[in-house]
């Protein structure tokens, strides 16, 4: 497939997923999307790539969302169809069996926050400022914003956000745990990289199962995802890497996993 509106890089272990539209602020339309689950997909099937890093091209944006130009030629049902095709790109990243981390390099609004908060790590430029801005043109966050910002940030605060289309300072939402860390831009890079490395270091397996785990929790009853963590450690008991990490613990020195 012919990448436009991304781009699409591999460098030791690590898939960088860009979105290279800055001329509209990095907005996110149709065409988009595919790139993304067609990058995504290809990132998965490459026992080579452990993590996948998400960001916008330049200095200045994330994304600004839904490119406004779809939104002013849909019909309801076409409405309809780019919410769910929006709403499977955040779900792909989501159930991605690799862990996913968002360069949040500038403001992340509508569309462009709900596809960070899909990723498992966020860390944020002290430059960026994030909001689900839908309702000040007329809707609500239709790629899964309803649901997932207050897991984040509890209803009152997603409800505030929300109605207003307030938008939040970087800092503000590391206060909040909607990101994980916030740097200066000028370490951002640097920032997402040592985080990649450190993590492509880590038995994959066991990374995937934790997500997994982590992921259900929230729609799981306790003894059931209980049940669930008991059958996975069963799992992760035959591996290679379980008897790497203990012989090297053991031998005082770091384990070389090979996510087997």
């Amino acid at each position: 497939m012919e990448y436009k509106n991304t781009l699409y890089e591999k460098s030791e272990g690590v898939a960088t997923i860009t979105i290279n539209r800055p001329k509209v602020r990095n907005a996110i339309n149709e065409e988009t999307i595919l790139e993304i689950l067609s990058e995504l997909n290809d990132a998965k099937k490459d026992e080579s790539i452990k993590v996948i890093v998400i960001t916008g091209a330049g200095d200045l944006v994330f994304s600004s969302g839904a490119d406004i130009n779809t939104l002013k030629s849909v019909d309801p049902l076409g409405g309809r169809e780019f919410s769910r095709l929006g709403q499977r790109m955040c779900d792909e990243i989501e159930e991605l069996e690799k862990p996913v981390i968002a360069a949040i390099n500038g403001p992340a609004f509508g569309g462009g926050l709900e596809l960070a908060m899909a990723c498992d790590l966020r860390v944020a430029s002290e430059n960026a400022n994030l909001g689900l801005t839908e309702i000040n043109v007329g809707l609500v966050p239709g790629w899964g914003g309803t649901q997932r910002l207050p897991r984040f940030v509890g209803t009152g605060v997603a409800k505030e956000m929300i109605f207003m289309g307030k938008r939040i300072s970087a800092k503000d939402a590391e206060r909040l745990g909607l990101v994980n860390k916030v740097v200066p831009h000028d370490q951002l890079k640097s920032a997402v990289v040592e985080l990649a490395n450190e993590i492509t270091k880590k038995p994959s397996v066991a990374i995937q199962l934790a997500k997994e785990l982590i992921n259900s929790s929230l729609e799981t009853p306790l003894a059931v995802g209980t049940v669930h963590e008991a059958e996975c450690f069963r799992v992760l008991a035959s591996t290679e890497d379980l008897k790497e990490g203990l012989t090297a613990f053991f031998e005082k020195r770091k384990p070389k996993f090979k996510g087997k």
